[in-house]
């Protein structure tokens, strides 16, 4: 197993780190308080490209796929979760085009006003009946998402069974205060009765979409935890008690060894399934394994992390209340945490071939 990125991977991941701690970071506390993204920021994201890296190269993309994105988010992601989903204009939205066989220039709208409004209120959205919010009616949509990571979009792209559908009307967005990832905003999602602009239907490509969209977000988490076990561990180093450091303390040593043992194991998870999608394997069942268990190791690191500064750790002087709340929204997405189960043990238990992990290396 080569566990290793190749050069040109470890440039772009590079480089996502180098603007995630030099421009997200710092104004991390500022985003979320605006519920936006400056338009500073978004033009420096927009210039590196990191938007693209999964659009066809005749589409003026990158052209790279699965392993890559979850690169660059875990490293955006532990800088600001909410503001690599707030920068990213198409996001998951992408994958129903790119694995459905549909036009890659459906997302875009048909006039200038995309490039007129700075891209800053320009999102499509993608949204999913995992949780069974969403009814189609021949080429009509009707829902209710209780709580999206937005404050509006101009484009909706619903994911029901084996069939998605664009939507450029008929949706609302309502505005509520939202717990985590507030740089992306935060709404109640309404559709009534939207025509859809476009219908794809395609029963194995919606399994890899469901598939992607889950990696997505997974590997936004890994960040997130990643940040909060690096931020306790310095902490503990550093905060002395009874004349020693807190984390030479064995029950803060245990801890956050426990924490650190659940991120490499939920990062390995999402880099295979990750790796399965890029060589066109099956991949559903290997990436809502994924997903589950980063939200499950998030359930164990970010409270541990907030627990381990002790009072501290609800003050907003630290970071780890966020990485806290952002895992547990993140965990929310795409059906959550039951939803991932209940579909890779369904995949699981359908699937004659046996159970393998890591064909010739996770990357």
């Amino acid at each position: 197993m080569n566990l290793k990125p190749d050069e040109d991977l470890e440039l772009i991941a590079d480089t996502a780190k180098r603007f995630g701690q030099e421009i997200l970071a710092p104004k991390m506390r500022e985003a979320e308080a605006q519920r936006c993204i400056d338009d500073e920021t978004r033009s420096a994201f927009q210039e590196i490209g990191l938007g693209s890296l999964e659009w066809p190269e005749d589409a003026d993309g990158a052209g790279l796929g699965c392993v890559a994105r979850v690169l660059v988010n875990e490293e955006l992601g532990a800088a600001d979760a909410g503001a690599a989903i707030a920068l990213d204009e198409f996001g998951p939205a992408l994958y129903p085009i790119l694995e459905m066989e549909g036009d890659i220039h459906s997302l875009t709208r048909p006039d200038s006003s995309r490039a007129a409004d700075g891209g800053a209120n320009a999102r499509t959205l993608l949204v999913t009946n995992l949780d069974g919010n969403v009814q189609f009616e021949k080429d009509r949509v009707s829902g209710l998402i209780p709580w999206v990571p937005a404050n509006e979009a101009d484009s909706i792209v619903v994911l029901a069974g084996e069939r998605a559908a664009i939507l450029r009307s008929g949706f609302s967005f309502d505005p509520i205060r939202g717990a985590g990832l507030r740089a992306a905003g935060a709404s109640e999602l309404r559709i009534v009765d939207a025509e859809a602009q476009s219908l794809l239907v395609d029963k194995t490509g919606a399994g890899r979409v469901r598939a992607r969209a889950r990696l997505y977000v997974a590997s936004l988490m890994l960040g997130v935890m990643r940040a909060a076990c690096d931020f306790s561990r310095d902490y503990a180093v550093e905060r002395k008690a009874f004349g020693k450091p807190i984390g030479h303390h064995q029950a803060l040593a245990f801890l956050m060894t426990d924490m650190q043992m659940a991120l490499d194991g939920a990062r390995l998870l999402v880099h295979d399934a990750a790796w399965r999608i890029d060589r066109g394997l099956p991949c559903e069942s290997a990436a809502a394994s994924a997903y589950a268990e980063c939200i499950d190791a998030s359930r164990l690191i970010g409270p541990s992390g907030v627990q381990i500064l002790g009072g501290h750790g609800f003050m907003a002087d630290y970071p780890v209340e966020k990485h806290m709340r952002e895992g547990r929204a993140l965990g929310l997405l795409f059906g959550g945490f039951d939803a991932a189960v209940e579909e890779a043990g369904r995949l699981v238990c359908a699937s004659d071939a046996p159970v393998e992990i890591g064909i010739g290396g996770a990357v």
